[in-house]
């Protein structure tokens, strides 16, 4: 499957939550994701969760991007083409994959440019309900 094709109409949602990506001493209750390995553990909570008690260092101010679509195993190249796309347009991205589907966080003030980016790749993107 060819990823350009892939993208054409690819529903994207953005999350109404602002986020924080976490070092985290432990995982939270209230967490959106988290991945750990054996040097640390990372968490992305809506910014409104943050707690003292169970933070290392903390990165502020994200807004999720996720792609509605199941993203089949053997699509080569999906997340190089949006992330290209973004860092030609120097955009930072923080991603996330889960089984069959991948989202992306980006800094707030770079939404209104991450959109336009990922529309020109023929994303649709709108706001989540």
């Amino acid at each position: 499957m060819n990823v350009r094709e892939f993208l054409k109409n690819c529903p994207v949602e953005i999350w109404s939550q602002h986020f924080a990506v976490v070092k985290a001493k432990y995982v939270p209750k209230d967490f959106v994701a988290v991945f750990s390995d054996r040097e640390e553990i990372t968490v992305v909570v809506d910014a409104q969760h943050l707690n003292d008690d169970w933070i290392i260092e903390s990165e502020q101010g994200w807004r999720m991007l996720s792609f509605r679509v199941t993203l089949q195993f053997e699509l080569v190249g999906f997340l190089a083409a949006v992330a290209q796309a973004l860092a030609d347009a120097q955009i930072s991205i923080f991603a996330l994959s889960a089984y069959s589907t991948d989202h992306l966080l980006v800094k707030d003030a770079d939404l209104p440019e991450a959109i336009r980016c990922l529309e020109s790749l023929g994303c649709a993107v709108a706001e989540s309900d």
